[in-house]
Parts: C-alpha cells; sequence; structure tokens
C-alpha cells in the first residue's frame, strides 16, 4: 500500500473557491481501481490550507489517478485558484 498526502495551498480570496474544486475530486477519486481511501482535510486555522490523506494498492493505481481525466480537469480549472501543491508519497512504517 502507498500513502500520499497532498498538501495544498489555495489563493488568498479563493479558499471556497479552492474548497469547492478540492471537493469534486472526490467521488470521481473513490470510484477509482485501488483507490482505497480519499479523505480531503482543511485547516482549522487557516482556510486556505487543505490536505488529501489518501490511501493507495500501490504506485500504478496512483499512476493511473494522476492521469485521470478528472483529475487533469481539475488542474486546468484551477489555475488562479490552487497557489501552490505538494504532494507527499509516503511508507507507513509502523
Amino acid at each position: 500500500m502507498l500513502t500520499v498526502v497532498a498538501i495544498i495551498r489555495a489563493e488568498e480570496g479563493q479558499e471556497e473557491a479552492a474548497r469547492a474544486a478540492l471537493e469534486a475530486l472526490i467521488a470521481p477519486t473513490r470510484a477509482e481501481d485501488g483507490c482505497i481511501q480519499y479523505d480531503l482535510h482543511r485547516d482549522n486555522a487557516d482556510p486556505g490550507l487543505f490536505i488529501f490523506y489518501e490511501n493507495w494498492r500501490d504506485e500504478a493505481a496512483l499512476d493511473r489517478h494522476l492521469a485521470a481525466p478528472h483529475l487533469v480537469a481539475h488542474g486546468e480549472r484551477s489555475r488562479g485558484i490552487i497557489k501552490s501543491a505538494e504532494v507527499r508519497r509516503m511508507t507507513r512504517i509502523g
């Protein structure tokens, strides 16, 4: 299993638009083959900071997700809404 932590920062003033755009990814992603968990979180003290906590069956499943049409379209639609996104691939050790 592969764990992914995606740290997303909204553009200032675009926090609610970012939330809506990110929430729209949940249903189609959870339906993907190899998706075990795909949960969106928002920082309680910083409404422009979002984190996806994800678990995938393997690297191949994650690679398919990254190329999925809904994720590619999200990247195009979120210009001016999402300031930055950092994706960390993690391995559970305990």
